[in-house]
């Protein structure tokens, strides 16, 4: 698909998750070519715009369209859209078997999308090379034999990236990727993910931190109460007025070399 063109498209997509709204009546289209942070504080509706995608929520009105179809399978989706989510480490990480799943095999598992490789003959040289290649991109081909479980969380996170980018697709949702990070992992982890952009890989950053919106973003979704509040450019978006209404809060918005930070 030429750059442009949509890959995520929302329309009028409500939500509902058990009794309660958790999206009401959000319309957005999400650009191959540019990079897309979706911001709010928890309960906003982020994640779940994420779960509309991978079809563990499915919308209760309107629709959701990932390059262009409303049905989709899931295992060839993959093959264009790279998604990270804390859940994936959690079940990789208390997977029901028990055993420890060494680097190389997670990135190998997002081939079958389970969580380790249970059919060791499935795997091709091919496979293994890729899966080898985006180790070494995301700086941790040395974290290749090492269980995930005794990985720091920001290893473990640049070895999902890596499982994720394994299929080279043309775009990655990144869920509340920085979470638990220390101020050290976080600003390394950060500049993995730079790289991955910097490579021609289209990023959504799905965040309610403000120091995850990378320099490379050009492009911020506020949600608030599960709706749209504001949409456009980041530095129309990222406002001290819009911020403080969003979060409900008087914050103070500062820039300073394309890093966006808060008061």
């Amino acid at each position: 698909m030429k750059p442009g063109l949509p890959f995520l498209q929302f329309r009028h997509l409500s939500v509902h998750r058990g009794e309660r709204p958790a999206l009401i009546d959000v319309s957005v289209d999400l650009r191959l070519g540019e990079s897309v942070a979706i911001i709010g504080p928890n309960g906003s509706g982020k994640s779940t715009l994420v779960k509309a995608v991978t079809r563990e929520c499915y919308p209760w009105e309107g629709e959701a369209r990932v390059f262009g179809q409303e049905r989709w399978d899931v295992f060839a989706l993959r093959r264009q859209l790279g998604i990270v989510t804390q859940d994936v480490q959690r079940a990789a990480e208390t997977n029901s078997s028990g055993r420890d799943i060494p680097g190389l095999e997670v990135v190998l598992s997002g081939y079958f999308s389970s969580v380790g490789v249970w059919d060791a003959a499935r795997v091709t040289p091919l496979m293994v090379r890729q899966a080898k290649r985006a180790l070494a991109f995301m700086g941790a081909a040395h974290l290749a034999e090492r269980p995930l479980t005794e990985m720091s969380s920001g290893e473990a996170r640049r070895v999902l990236i890596a499982r994720a980018l394994a299929h080279k697709p043309g775009a990655l949702i990144l869920d509340e990727p920085t979470n638990s990070l220390d101020i050290a992992a976080l600003q390394t982890f950060l500049k993995w993910v730079r790289k991955v952009v910097r490579a021609g890989t289209d990023l959504v950053i799905v965040t309610h931190h403000l120091h995850d919106v990378i320099p490379e973003i050009s492009r911020v979704v506020l949600l608030k109460d599960g709706r749209l509040f504001a949409d456009g450019p980041k530095k129309d978006v990222l406002t001290s007025a819009h911020l403080s209404e969003v979060f409900g809060i008087p914050i103070r918005v500062s820039e300073k070399r394309g890093w966006y930070s808060v008061s």
